[in-house]
């Protein structure tokens, strides 16, 4: 089914929650695809993240896994496996492991996580194409309020 095909009087009626599990699908499956062909996988660029000081991580500590997970928890897949894309880092020499299991970024890994950002805004560029920022502001505000309507917390 496209939009192009249906009015906008039907497309005004179909529900949401549809449309916006449809984008989340094709959106991860386009950026994990991006990723992959340069060699890397979303979660192993999330825990780079997550432990570097320049961008997520308040302080730059080691983690284990489980904090992790934890620290993921809200865009985590369920087929994410995080143990093995920790040791894919741990083989590369982007992370280490010390004895308490706490993986740390090395600065390697942090030549990495900067290098693989650079990825970022031609994926969002391919992925922006043909929308202009107003109408993409629209959306967001749009799906912002869809969430206060059901209950749940904007950011």
């Amino acid at each position: 089914m496209t939009t192009q095909q249906i009015p906008d009087a039907e497309l005004a009626g179909q529900p949401a929650a549809y449309w916006t599990g449809v984008a989340y699908e094709a959106l991860i499956a386009y950026i994990r695809a991006q990723q992959a062909a340069k060699g890397y996988t979303q979660p192993q660029f999330w825990l780079l993240r997550n432990l570097s000081v320049n961008d997520i991580s308040p302080d730059g500590e080691g983690m284990t896994l489980s904090e992790l997970r934890e620290a993921m928890a809200s865009y985590l897949r369920p087929e994410d496996n995080l143990a093995a894309e920790a040791e894919a880092l741990l083989e590369r020499g982007w992370l280490t492991q010390d004895t308490e299991d706490r993986l740390w970024l090395t600065p390697e890994g942090e030549r990495a996580r900067v290098d693989l950002a650079r990825n970022a805004p031609a994926i969002r560029a391919a992925l922006h194409e043909g929308i202009d920022d107003a109408d993409y502001v629209t959306t967001v505000k749009v799906l912002q309020q869809l969430i206060r309507n059901a209950g749940g917390a904007v950011a």
